[in-house]
C-alpha cells in the first residue's frame, strides 16, 4: 500500500482545517478593524495576527486532533469504516458549526463585556427563559443570522464529510500502529505550541495595556474552552492564580489593613472576626433598607458628572452621606451582592453566592442581624433562583424571600421579571406591616436591564444609540423616587437607615488591562438620623457593611475586614478599593493602582486626576505585595471555611 493511500483519507478534512484556520484569521482582521483605534493605540497589528494563527493551530489541535489521531482506526475493519462514515462527519460538522456560532458572537460580547466569549457565554444557560428573551429582545438579528449559518455549516460539512470517496479505503493495522504515534506527537506539539515547561496559554497573548486589545490573538472558541477550563479548574483547585504568598503572611496583612489588632481577635480559628463598637450607639438600633440599584455607573449619574438622567437619585447628594468616589468590586450583580451584604473582596474564584463552599454558614448583615432579633427580607422584581441568589441568602440569614412569583397583578413584567414600580410598591408593603419589630431588607431592582423593558407614559424616551438603556435609567431612577417619597410618609421612614447604592456599573471599556475609573458607582446613604456630607476619597463596597452597622448603633461581632467610615480617620474614604475584571484583579490606593494577572508579574501604574493611568517605571513593591495578599485572602477564608461569627 502506497502512503498516499493513508495520508489520501485526510485529503477532505485537511481541507476543512484550512478554511477553518483561514475563516479564524479573517474574523481576527474584522475584529481589529471595528476596534481599530485601540488596536493602533497598541501598534501590535502584527502580534495580533502571527499570534493569532499560533493559538488557531492550538484550537486546531483541540477539535482536529481526535480525527487526525483515530480515523485512520476506522479503516481497518468494514464495520468501523462503516460507523467511521456517520461519527466523524456528524462530530466535525458539530463543532465547527459550534465554534463559528462563538466566533461570530465576538463583536455582539466585546460590546458588552469588553472581552471576547468568556466563562459568561455559557454561565447563563442554566437560566434558558431569562438568557433567550434577553437575546431575543436585543440581538434577535444577530441570533438568528448566526444559529442560521451555524446549522448550514453543521449540514454543509456533514454531507460533504459523508460524500468523501476515501471512506471506503482499507487502512492496515501496522500502519495505524506507526503512525498513532507521531500524530499524537504531532497533536500535542499543536496544542502545547512551545518546549517550555508549561503549555502556551491566554497570558502569551498580553502585549498591551488594554485588556480587550490582549484577546484579539486569541479565538473566540479557544477563549471560551480554556475560561471553562479555568473555571472548573479553580473551583476546587489550591492553585493561585496571581501568585504566591504565605498564608500568615497574607492574612497579617490584610489584618492590618482592616485595623484587627493581635488583641482584637475573638477566635484563633476565625482570624478576622473582632469586636466593632458603633460609633452612633443607641437605645434601639435603627432598621436597615438596603436598596441595589442594577447596572447604574457613575457616568449615568448627574451628580458624579455623568449623564443628567437621575434627577431623583442626584436629589439625595445633599440629603445624606454621598459618596463621590465608591468603586464597585466587580462587573456582575453577584460580586455586589457579596461586597454589599457579606463586606467580602473578590476573588477570581466564582462569587461566594454561587461558590459551592458558602452556601451555609457564610457571613452575612443578615445573619448577623437575625441574631439580634431582626424581621430579614430579599424583595427580587424577577426569579430569586437566577443566580443561585435564593438558596445562598435562605441558607445564610435571610429569612423571608419575596419574588416574581409572589407578585398580583403586576403594572409591568419583563424579561426578567416585574417592573422596578412593582418592586418598590411590594417593598413598601412589607415594611410597613413589619410593625415594631426591627427589619433589615436587601432590595433588588431589575428594569435597568437588557433589553431595557419598562412600562409606557413614566418617563421621557431617550431617541439617541444608547436611548433603550437611557430610557430605562430615568424609569428606574423615577420607581426610586416614588418609593423613596412613599417611605418619607410612612411610620418605618423615622427609625430607618436607608443605603441606595449601584451593584455595579455598565459597559466598561477604556482601553486600560483594568478600566479603573469605569468602577465608579453611586451610593448614598439617607435616613432622618444620617447628617449629610460628602466623603470625597475613594472607598469600596466592602466598606459599606462596618459603616451601616455604626449608623444603625449596632455594636456587634463580625469578620468583615471593611473599614467603619463614620471613623473620623475615614471621614474622607476608606483609601482604597479592590476590583476584578474578567481574570484580572486591580488593587487602588490613593493614586497607585496595581494590577494582577494570571501567570505574569503584577503591573503598578499611576492614575491621574482626569482618571487615566500611566505604567510605572518601577514596580511599587509594598503595593503589590498588599495586592496579592489582599487577592489571596477571598480564597483562603473559603477553603478553610472561616468567614463567620
Amino acid at each position: 500500500m502506497h502512503l498516499s493511500t493513508y495520508i489520501g483519507i485526510f485529503r477532505r478534512v485537511a481541507i476543512l482545517a484550512v478554511v477553518f484556520l483561514a475563516t479564524l484569521s479573517i474574523s481576527r482582521l474584522l475584529l481589529a478593524d471595528i476596534y481599530w483605534d485601540r488596536v493602533a493605540a497598541t501598534n501590535g497589528l502584527g502580534f495580533i495576527l502571527l499570534q493569532g494563527v499560533r493559538f488557531d493551530i492550538i484550537l486546531l489541535g483541540i477539535l482536529f486532533g481526535p480525527v487526525f489521531l483515530f480515523k485512520p482506526w476506522f479503516h481497518t475493519l468494514a464495520f468501523l469504516r462503516a460507523i467511521g462514515r456517520w461519527l466523524f462527519p456528524a462530530y466535525l460538522g458539530v463543532v465547527t458549526s459550534l465554534a463559528f456560532f462563538v466566533e461570530a458572537s465576538s463583536s455582539s460580547f466585546i460590546e458588552q463585556y469588553d472581552s471576547r466569549p468568556n466563562y459568561l457565554f455559557v454561565e447563563y444557560l442554566a437560566y434558558p427563559k431569562e438568557v433567550f428573551s434577553m437575546l431575543t429582545g436585543s440581538h434577535l438579528v444577530e441570533l438568528v443570522a448566526f444559529t442560521a449559518l451555524a446549522f448550514f455549516i453543521a449540514g454543509f460539512v456533514f454531507f460533504w464529510l459523508r460524500r468523501d470517496p476515501s471512506s471506503s479505503r482499507r487502512i492496515p493495522f501496522w500502519l495505524c500502529l506507526l503512525a498513532t504515534p507521531l500524530t499524537l506527537l504531532l497533536m500535542l506539539g499543536m496544542i502545547r505550541s512551545t518546549l517550555d515547561h508549561r503549555p502556551v496559554n491566554p497570558s502569551n497573548a498580553v502585549f498591551s495595556q488594554d485588556s480587550m486589545v490582549n484577546q484579539l490573538p486569541l479565538n473566540s472558541p479557544y477563549s471560551l474552552l480554556y475560561a471553562i477550563y479555568e473555571h472548573r479548574k479553580n473551583a476546587s483547585s489550591k492553585v493561585i492564580r496571581y501568585g504566591s504568598m504565605d498564608d500568615n503572611e497574607a492574612l497579617g496583612i490584610v489584618l492590618k489593613e482592616a485595623g484587627i489588632k493581635p488583641a482584637d481577635q475573638l477566635d484563633s480559628a476565625i482570624p478576622t472576626l473582632h469586636h466593632q463598637a458603633a460609633t452612633y450607639p443607641r437605645d434601639k438600633p435603627l432598621n436597615l433598607v438596603i436598596v441595589l440599584l442594577e447596572s447604574l455607573g457613575a457616568d449615568t449619574v448627574g451628580s458624579l458628572g455623568g449623564l443628567k438622567i437621575t434627577p431623583e437619585l442626584d436629589k439625595l447628594a445633599d440629603e445624606g452621606i454621598w459618596f463621590e468616589h465608591l468603586y464597585a468590586t466587580g462587573t456582575r450583580s453577584v460580586r455586589g451582592i457579596e461586597a454589599v451584604i457579606s463586606g467580602f473582596t473578590p476573588t477570581p474564584m466564582v462569587s461566594v453566592v454561587k461558590h459551592p463552599e458558602t452556601q451555609t454558614n457564610f457571613f452575612t448583615l443578615a445573619s448577623l442581624l437575625g441574631k439580634q432579633g431582626y424581621q430579614t427580607s430579599f424583595i427580587y422584581g424577577g426569579s430569586a433562583h437566577f443566580d443561585n441568589m435564593k438558596r445562598f441568602m435562605q441558607n445564610n440569614g435571610f429569612k423571608t424571600v419575596i419574588d416574581q412569583e409572589d407578585y398580583t397583578d403586576p403594572v409591568y413584567q419583563s424579561t426578567w421579571g416585574v417592573s422596578d414600580e412593582d418592586l418598590f410598591n411590594r417593598a413598601h408593603e412589607a415594611l410597613s406591616a413589619s410593625g415594631e419589630q426591627p427589619f433589615f431588607s436587601l432590595v433588588f431592582t431589575s428594569s435597568n436591564h437588557e433589553p431595557f423593558g419598562i412600562p409606557e407614559n413614566r418617563v421621557s424616551p431617550e431617541s439617541d444609540p444608547e436611548g433603550a438603556r437611557k430610557t430605562a435609567i430615568k424609569y428606574a431612577d423615577y420607581a426610586l423616587g416614588q418609593f423613596l417619597n412613599k417611605a418619607r410618609q410612612s411610620s418605618y421612614w423615622k427609625n430607618t437607615v436607608f443605603l441606595i447604592v449601584a451593584d455595579h456599573p455598565a459597559r466598561l471599556f477604556a482601553g486600560k488591562l483594568v478600566p479603573v475609573q469605569r468602577f465608579l458607582i453611586p451610593g448614598v446613604i439617607i435616613g432622618p438620623t444620617i447628617e449629610p456630607r460628602i466623603i470625597a476619597g475613594i472607598s469600596s463596597q466592602i466598606d459599606l457593611l462596618p459603616t451601616l452597622l455604626s449608623l444603625m448603633g449596632i455594636s456587634s461581632n463580625h469578620p468583615g475586614i471593611g473599614r467603619d467610615l463614620t471613623l473620623p480617620k475615614y471621614f474622607n474614604g476608606s483609601g482604597r478599593a479592590m476590583m476584578q475584571f474578567n481574570a484580572l484583579q486591580a488593587y487602588l490606593e490613593n493614586n497607585k493602582v496595581v494590577v494582577l494577572q494570571p501567570d505574569l508579574a503584577p503591573s503598578s501604574f499611576r492614575l491621574n486626576a482626569k482618571g487615566k493611568m500611566r505604567l510605572k517605571s518601577r514596580p511599587d513593591a509594598e503595593l503589590e505585595h498588599k495586592a496579592l495578599a489582599y487577592s489571596l485572602w477571598g480564597p483562603l477564608v473559603i477553603k478553610s471555611k472561616t468567614y463567620h461569627q
